[in-house]
């Protein structure tokens, strides 16, 4: 999987249980703007090549985490997601025997 600052997705993995946790970041409606150098020659704004390609975030609709795709238990979040899956997995482990 390529940097998070890339694609919006990263895996957190914990090797002692071999258990994988996915996390998308969703981008906020309304995040684009749309910025960019003033062209005299045009008189248009435009935008500078490469912008927006890394966005740190995925739109809503291309969200890979659904039903459909396998997620069995899936959980929306507010500010970091880090502690919310260190919370399950251990929950996890308890329930699990380690």
């Amino acid at each position: 999987m390529l940097n998070r600052d890339e694609t919006g997705r990263e895996f957190v993995f914990y090797p002692e249980t071999g258990k994988r946790y996915f996390i998308e970041y969703i981008q906020p409606k309304g995040y684009r703007t749309y910025w960019g150098s003033y062209n005299p020659s045009t008189g248009n704004i435009e935008n500078k090549k490469g912008a927006g390609k890394f966005t740190g975030g995925v739109l809503e609709q291309d969200s890979m985490i659904t039903k459909e795709n396998g997620f069995d238990e899936i959980i929306e979040g507010k500010g970091s997601p880090y502690a919310q899956i260190e919370a399950m997995h251990e929950e996890w482990k308890r329930n699990n025997g380690y």
